[in-house]
């Protein structure tokens, strides 16, 4: 019975799903996908911290291929127009419907929502080689409404699959960008066991728009950075594969750099490294991981009274981006800092085979044997320990998605209490009003695809 439960329709085979991804941590991984009828082929980016499906609808000098809308016999204009803002970048398209079928991932052809996408400014970057984005977050953060069917709530609804995903980014320790494509693995409605060694470890998903968890502490080189852990929740943590770095809060991101700049063997480093606008260069012989201290996060297990850590080694972090000459070679810093989250992209996922179990509302870390450098792996999970050295709840209680937006709408309800005041002096007529968010209003969204790409 278990069989037919997960498998109604022979839809799922997770061994077809291996290796479906190409790409690279600095440029995005991306899936091969065909849209519409006749099928046009397109390469799309793998977001889980954004929740539109769009694909280029016209040509731009930076994407080499589009999809065409009047081709397809089967594509349906809904008329309604959308812009996504990401922290730099952001498109603007119409919202439509049209088949897709998916030749690394389920059998069959889906009627999916997409947006195609008529302007975007620093949204398609030169050299990337994918020509939409797959948006997996959950239907709050989808635009113009949550009303909008997610791409995978269309899949759990139409293919019966299970409500889960997980996902393998395989580009430790290769170069940021390189010439060639690096794999990874996006399994739609399971796990797929030879993508993980070892044990899962869940943490509870906090709430459903980003993929947000809960940070317990972090360590370098098994130094506690002591601080309040509400401060590694500021103003959330997400797990993103959309952003290309490890992204820390402003005052995460100054403890963790002091501290390894304090472990590692070399203290000389221009603050220019550290906020990525310089490269640092060592001979082509020397590797320098062996300088820097290993990276751990602590995260809340399901057991609230335990915590796990994953921890990343300096391959990870310190990445290979360019050679120069025939023998430097130059690396950037893989952690950045951030005004408004904590965000575990592509620098830490690349160590782990991730699981967005949305069924049980939690996001699960393994180990991932393609996370190798020189035959080491770079990545490890360890616990369980225990939580008594930490708040119970290191999530601010109310989590406030638009802070910005929530202090103008207190100040519109003011000024409408004013108002209404003054009415009611003058007219003796009590009016209501409210001011109401429409869904237009912008999700700042942590993708970030653009602003962390080297460029």
């Amino acid at each position: 019975g278990l069989a037919l439960a997960s498998d109604p329709g022979g839809t799922l085979n997770f061994l077809a799903m291996v290796e479906n991804l190409q790409g690279d941590s600095g440029r995005g991984y991306y899936l091969e996908m065909l849209i519409g009828t006749p099928p046009q082929a397109l390469n799309i980016l793998v977001d889980t911290g954004s929740s539109n499906f769009a694909v280029a609808g016209v040509p731009d000098p930076d994407v080499t291929s589009y999809f065409n809308p009047e081709l397809s016999s089967t594509y349906r204009s809904q008329g309604i127009e959308v812009t996504v803002k990401y922290s730099q970048g952001s498109w603007t398209g119409v919202l439509g419907t049209d088949v897709i079928t998916m030749p690394k991932g389920l059998y069959g052809s889906y009627t999916i929502n997409i947006a195609t996408i008529l302007e975007s400014e620093n949204f398609f970057l030169p050299g990337v080689k994918w020509h939409g984005i797959l948006g997996l977050a959950y239907d709050a953060l989808a635009k113009p409404s949550s009303s909008v069917e997610t791409f995978f709530d269309s899949l759990v609804r139409q293919a019966k699959i299970p409500n889960i995903f997980s996902l393998q980014m395989c580009g430790a320790g290769l170069p940021v960008s390189g010439s060639g494509t690096n794999g990874g693995s996006l399994v739609l409605g399971g796990i797929e066991p030879s993508l993980y060694t070892g044990d899962i470890w869940y943490t509870p998903i906090k709430e459903e728009w980003y993929y947000q968890v809960e940070i317990l502490k972090l360590e370098v080189g098994g130094q506690n950075l002591e601080l309040d852990c509400r401060e590694y929740n500021a103003d959330k943590a997400i797990v993103d594969s959309g952003t290309t770095l490890l992204r820390l809060p402003e005052k995460v991101f100054s403890a963790v750099v002091q501290a390894i700049a304090r472990t590692s063997l070399i203290q000389e480093f221009s603050s220019g490294f550290w906020t990525g606008s310089q490269l640092a260069c060592w001979d082509r012989t020397e590797k320098p991981w062996g300088l820097f201290p290993k990276l751990s996060i602590y995260l809340r297990d399901e057991n609230s009274s335990r915590s796990f850590r994953i921890s990343i080694l300096p391959q990870l972090y310190i990445q290979p981006i360019l050679v120069i000459g025939d023998n430097l070679q130059c690396y950037r810093f893989g952690i950045s800092s951030s005004t408004n989250a904590l965000v575990i992209g592509a620098t830490v996922m690349e160590g782990f085979y991730v699981i967005f179990d949305r069924a049980q509302r939690r996001v699960g870390f393994a180990v991932s044997p393609c996370a190798e450098a020189d035959g080491s792996p770079v990545s490890e999970i360890e616990g369980p320990f225990t939580t008594a050295d930490v708040a119970s709840n290191c999530v601010a209680s109310v989590s406030f998605h638009e802070p910005v937006l929530w202090i103008a709408s207190y100040a519109l309800m003011s000024l409408c209490g004013i108002i209404l005041l003054v009415l009611i002096v003058l007219l003796l007529i009590p009016p209501r009003c409210q001011h109401r968010y429409t869904d237009n209003d912008v999700v700042n969204d942590e993708s970030s695809l653009v602003r962390h790409r080297w460029k």
